[in-house]
């Protein structure tokens, strides 16, 4: 019988113990939780984190999961319920508006897109499933941490960059857009993330009413804007989108919004 490859075996252990219980986890707690050397561990670490399996936050020197894990398991992602569910929607929802579809879920302090439609058109485009969107510029972002209380507690503790001289940064305007949010039912990102380019976002819940991803459009200003207000969103679009959510949360169990 062959011997197991006793390093895999540690670095599997580690991967399950980091998707587990805390959200990140210092050397020294891993190290013990395994029963390793620190050195041991630490090797073993970096050489996941090399590979993107795990990735190691620059304030607190902790570990996480990686998003490399997500881009190796598309296969899993296939029969993932919020993917799943949000597949026909997705697809809808891209050949009413005219443009690119994003589902995204919170991942350590940012957006993973783990869902992405085309914009129906023969323009190139890259599939973007395993990217990161930061949650204070972004429409999904904004959701998110409109919705959820730990996405809005790692948006507060994130470095809100500004993007652009749109880019909102400051605790207490973001709170404020975050408030917007809430009353409105969806976000709006008009030039805060990217020159040029506009989107907007609903939040999905499942049976027990939680938020469980976002669900957005994302295109040039021109096409997604009102021509006769700078800023202001196409109402259409709007109220695709959070048809768009809605369906795909009632899919998931959590009854009329």
């Amino acid at each position: 019988m062959a011997r197991n490859i006793q390093s895999l075996e540690r670095a599997a252990a580690m991967l399950r113990l980091l998707a587990g219980g805390e959200r990140r986890l210092g050397l020294s707690d891993i190290a013990s939780s395994l029963g390793l050397a620190k050195g041991t561990a630490h090797g073993i670490l970096r050489t996941l984190q090399q590979e993107g399996f795990v990735e190691q936050d620059d304030t607190s020197g902790r570990y996480q999961l990686g998003a490399e894990l997500l881009r190796l398991g598309t296969t899993y992602l296939d029969v993932h319920e919020l993917r799943a569910r949000a597949l026909v929607w997705t697809d809808d929802l891209a050949r009413s508006s005219g443009e690119s579809v994003y589902l995204g879920v919170l991942h350590q302090q940012g957006v993973l897109i783990v869902h992405h439609v085309f914009r129906p058109d023969d323009s190139r485009q890259v599939l973007e499933i395993g990217a990161m969107q930061p949650l204070h510029s972004t429409a999904l972002g904004k959701v998110l941490s409109a919705y959820d209380p730990v996405a809005h507690s790692e948006a507060l503790e994130a470095d809100r960059k500004a993007f652009t001289d749109r880019t909102v940064c400051e605790p207490e305007d973001f709170e404020h857009l975050l408030d917007l949010t809430r009353a409105r039912g969806y976000a709006a990102d008009v030039e805060e993330t990217w020159e040029g380019v506009a989107s907007l976002a609903a939040p999905i819940h499942d049976r027990r009413r939680m938020p469980v991803g976002a669900v957005g459009i994302t295109g040039a200003v021109e096409r997604l804007c009102r021509p006769d207000e700078e800023g202001a969103l196409r109402p259409e679009l709007i109220a695709a989108v959070r048809d768009c959510a809605r369906a795909v949360s009632r899919d998931l169990g959590a009854g009329r919004f």
